[in-house]
């Protein structure tokens, strides 16, 4: 059975080591613990098989360059899930969880620089179709967004911007 829940303190090696693995690197670990840092963190969850820790996925507050109104954005990164645990719909279960949280945290938009045929199932599409660019260097297909609320992103063109700490990676 596969629990999601919300990151407590006592959570944050197994945290690390599941980021770790799974990208077989500390650089998204270490990103975590800067936006936890600079308390930039709007949703961070954790899925739990057997009581272990097996998944993690962060969101994290964005902004639009030339945004023509203020609106409340996240940016989903990093997501993780142990290479053991991974195709078990782990990571799904996260996404889902994390997006509703992000709703109810009254985040309006997602953006995610991520895998071009694994988020469309969850809503996201180019985020150049609503006249979104990366403030990295990412292919087109590859940063998406998803809108919270219908029509958020109208009139809101512009260079998303991430936290500084995704400059360390």
């Amino acid at each position: 059975m596969i629990a999601v829940r919300e990151e407590r303190e006592g959570d944050r090696q197994e945290i690390r080591r599941v980021n770790e693995a799974a990208f077989g690197q500390p650089a998204e670990a270490d990103l975590v613990e800067a936006l936890r840092a600079h308390s930039a963190v709007t949703v961070s969850l954790v899925a739990e098989v057997d009581g272990q820790i097996v998944g993690h996925i962060l969101f994290s507050p964005v902004s639009i360059s030339e945004a023509g109104e203020k609106i409340e954005i996240a940016g989903l990164a990093p997501m993780a899930v142990i290479p053991s645990h991974q195709r078990q719909r782990i990571g799904s279960l996260l996404v889902k969880q994390g997006l509703e949280d992000c709703r109810r945290a009254g985040v309006q938009a997602v953006v995610v620089l991520g895998h071009p045929d694994y988020y469309p199932r969850f809503g996201f599409r180019r985020a150049s179709a609503f006249r979104l660019r990366c403030e990295f260097d990412a292919p087109d297909e590859a940063f998406m967004a998803l809108e919270l609320v219908p029509n958020v992103l109208s009139g809101n063109a512009g260079v998303i911007r991430y936290h500084p700490a995704f400059k360390n990676i």
